[in-house]
Parts: C-alpha cells; structure tokens; sequence
C-alpha cells in the first residue's frame, strides 16, 4: 500500500511538539512551568502541531503591531538626538534578554519567560511616562500601562479579537510592575529583570545625554554592584541566580537589593525628575492632553475598528479614545496634532 508523505510529515510535525514538551520534563527544574501543563487559553484552540503553547503565545506577541508600534515610543528622553538612546522596543528587548539569562540558569521555562517579557510594556503611551499621567488624569476610568497591555492581548489586538494568551502569560504581563506577585517563577524574573534593566540602561542614557556622570552616582551604590552597566548587570544577575537556585523563588540577597532599589531612588531623583531631561515633558502631556479632548468630541475621526468597539461592544467613548491614544507612537501622536491644529498651506513654515 502506498504511503501518503503528507501525512507522514503530518505526524512527524505533532511528535515534535510532543518531544519538546517531554524535553521539558527533562530537562527543566521541577519548578518550572511546563508547556503541556499550562491552565490554557480562555478560548480553546488546537494545539500548534510544531510549537509548545508558550511559545506560540511569544510568536504572536513578537507578530503583533503593539510590538512593532515600540519602535517609535519614548522610553525616558523624548525625540534624544542620537540613534543610541533607548526606546520601548530596545527597553523590551533588553529586559527579556536579562529574564532568558536568569530563567536558563535556574532552568525555567524561556518560552514563557520571553513572551512575558515581551509583552510586558504593549500598553505603554507615546512620550513614556509622560503620557500615561496624562490619559490617567483626563480618562474616568483612569489608565496603567500594565492593565493597558493586557487590554492589547486580550480585546485590542487582532482587530478587537485579542491574541488569545495563555493565562500564565497574561498574569506575567499583569503583574510586572514593582507591586505586581506574579504567580509563576517565570513571571517573578521578568518583574526583576524590568527593573535591573531600564535602572542600568537609563543610567547609561543619561551619561550618554549629560545629565550626569558615572562618578556622580553614590559610591555606597556602586561600590557594591559595579562602577559599569556591564560590572553592574553581572552582579545583579548573579547575585539573582545564586540566591534563587532550588529555592523554589526568585530572590536576591538583602545587600544587593537593597543597593538597587536605593539606585532606583537616586534615578528618580536624579533623571526622571530632571528638568533637562524632562523639559519637554510639559509640552508632550498637553498635546495628549489636547488630542484626548479632541477625539472625543470627534469620533468619526477615528480608525473603524474603534468606533465599532463603541457601536457593538458598548465601550465607553473616553475608554476607546484612550485605547486609541495610548496606541499613537510618538511620531504619529505629532503628525496627528500638527494636521489637525496647523492649516496645511502654512505646512512650508
């Protein structure tokens, strides 16, 4: 009887996902979360014949125009003249590379680590910060980056069908931020590891931007994790790893963060308040402002797919007009408001 080849390779392809998932069980801590053992998806699919869950869930995540849209959003220096400050994109990429490190070591699951991290700032406004204080103050019903991600992955995305993630995904994404208790080890590295990246890259972007010198970084700070990124980096990963190992916890020693968390202050202190690298801020937050106010008196202007979120979903106008805006990169939230404040024939000026 002749062999069909088609369906050969077809079960060939679903072993696969079998082997990897059975490699996990291998290989992985006992701590770890293990693909076929996920609580799943709110809507069920068939799993992928070649990739386990989590990391179908990175791929739709590193495929999404959220992803791409992080190119152009302001991590701390708004419109920095230099191709080599950091933007959200380069934010997000260093944070899951710091997370994948840690996660390998302790011998986690990477697939779940990466597409939490990923993930983990989809939510954020044009101009940073300074655009979520913004659309927090003029939306009623306020506006977080973090509950603004998992709003991209489960409604926004997709043309309003969300993404479908895992639940251990989205817990990740959700509970990132420094209050955040993520429920997976998983989820606890990529908290960890936003905050071990953007103090360590912020820092070398505000040396790079003048705003200060390493030598005025307090010496009970560096003394203990490095008087470099790359000395700085290197302590606190390890520092993580050694602690963590066969605790069943992602921990770090008393000494170690402590000194960068008291880093963290003097970045507050120094840079996010700073008014030469914040000087621009006040004229970002009005233009937000002013295109919040406008959109919602202009509906029509919006794309379709957030006027039918109003029509058939009964979203609320002021939510779907945050949604919009907090989706603008910083040069389309410009373009935007120059088009619709500046006459086109004055465009020459």
């Amino acid at each position: 009887m002749k062999k069909d080849f088609n369906q050969d390779k077809l079960v060939s392809s679903v072993n696969i996902r079998q082997k990897l998932e059975q490699r996990e069980h291998e290989i992985l801590s006992p701590y770890a979360s293990f693909s076929d053992s996920s609580e799943g998806r709110d809507i069920y699919e068939d799993p992928c014949d070649i990739r386990p869950i989590y990391q179908r869930d990175r791929d739709r995540i590193l495929h999404s125009k959220s992803f791409r849209r992080l190119k152009h959003k302001t991590q701390v220096f708004l419109a920095p003249e230099g191709d080599h400050y950091r933007t959200r994109l380069t934010h997000t990429l260093e944070v899951a590379q710091t997370a994948r490190t840690i996660a390998r070591a302790l011998r986690l699951n990477e697939d779940l680590t990466e597409a939490i991290a990923l993930g983990h700032d989809l939510g954020h406004t044009p101009f940073g910060h300074a655009g979520e204080r913004v659309l927090n103050r003029v939306c009623p019903e306020k506006f977080e980056h973090h509950l603004q991600s998992i709003r991209i992955v489960e409604i926004l995305e997709n043309h309003g069908r969300g993404l479908n993630l895992t639940k251990e995904v989205r817990d990740g994404i959700l509970n990132h931020q420094t209050k955040g208790k993520p429920k997976t080890l998983e989820g606890k590295i990529v908290r960890l590891s936003d905050k071990i990246a953007y103090i360590n890259h912020d820092i070398d972007d505000a040396i790079r931007g003048h705003i200060i010198l390493e030598e005025d970084i307090p010496r009970e700070f560096t003394d203990i994790l490095g008087h470099s990124s790359r000395e700085r980096l290197n302590t606190i990963i390890h520092d993580i790893i050694i602690n963590s190992e066969g605790t069943g916890d992602i921990i770090m020693s008393e000494k170690i963060e402590q000194a960068m968390f008291e880093m963290r202050k003097y970045m507050f202190r120094s840079v996010y308040t700073n008014p030469v690298a914040k000087g621009e801020e006040a004229k970002a937050e009005s233009m937000v402002a002013w295109l919040f106010e406008y959109y919602v008196k202009n509906l029509e202007l919006m794309p379709e797919e957030f006027l039918e979120m109003i029509e058939e979903k009964g979203e609320t106008v002021t939510r779907v007009v945050c949604d919009y805006i907090a989706g603008m990169t910083d040069r389309f939230a410009v373009a935007k408001f120059k088009e619709l404040n500046i006459p086109r024939s004055w465009s020459i000026y």
